[in-house]
């Protein structure tokens, strides 16, 4: 027998191996069909579903206690005192208005857990007409429940374009928006300057002050020229200066 009868080139078996190939690229485009099928489905469905959660997670939250806290860093220093360095808490007030505290380290009483010890806190509420009401010292205590700050050490408290004072210690009602304190505090606002010696009360969100015991105001001379005016215009005609 001949070498071209042997070529396996021209033998009619060697072509069937073929066969299978062109089965298997049927198969395959077969399984892609039902995977792009599948992924028709699929995708509006998960779109769907991260929809519903979008809409419905901070309705679920709005069950849960109305602070939340957000860390930067953690540090547990024994096994029943949590601390923790540049903290936030945030929350809204009576009012619907948000607040927020920032300390640059707390450290939870391992037998309150509603009170946290406060490192440099400051405070502030978002008023509704814009403004802001703030406050800070060089520690504080800060009761979660009661959503109350006791502020001590260099203790400024006032709103954004009114008044500021400075005091020993006061106790900030973040959900009522008032401040107090007792011990002697100074203020200076677009009026002037003022001192007392029992201390102050701030009530409606800074929209009025009290001082307590023996007080003294010192206008500036633009306060007390937009003060005299009124009077002098409430004088009836004719009538002597």
């Amino acid at each position: 027998m001949s070498d071209a009868q042997h070529d396996p080139r021209r033998d009619p078996e060697r072509f069937s191996t073929w066969t299978p190939r062109e089965a298997s690229v049927a198969q395959s485009v077969a399984q892609y069909s039902r995977f792009v099928g599948l992924m028709k489905i699929a995708l509006p469905s998960a779109a769907g579903f991260l929809l519903l959660l979008v809409i419905l997670l901070p309705q679920l939250r709005r069950d849960e206690d109305r602070y939340r806290i957000d860390t930067e860093m953690s540090d547990a220093k024994s096994g029943d005192n949590l601390s923790m360095t540049n903290a936030r808490y945030f929350g809204t007030d009576d009012e619907g208005q948000p607040y927020s505290v920032v300390a640059a380290g707390v450290r939870q009483r391992p037998e309150n857990e509603e009170t946290i010890e406060l490192n440099a806190p400051s405070a502030e509420i978002s008023l509704k007409d814009g403004k802001f009401l703030s406050a800070k010292a060089n520690a504080g205590l800060y009761n979660r429940g009661d959503k109350k700050l006791d502020l001590t050490g260099n203790v400024d408290v006032g709103e954004e374009s009114g008044y500021r004072f400075k005091t020993g210690s006061a106790l900030v009602n973040l959900d009522e928006g008032t401040a107090s304190g007792k011990e002697p505090v100074t203020g200076e606002g677009p009026l002037g300057t003022m001192e007392a010696q029992d201390g102050f009360n701030l009530s409606d969100r800074g929209r009025n002050v009290l001082f307590n015991g023996k007080s003294r105001l010192v206008l500036n001379s633009k306060a007390a020229v937009k003060t005299e005016k009124p009077a002098e215009a409430a004088k009836p005609a004719g009538a002597p200066r």
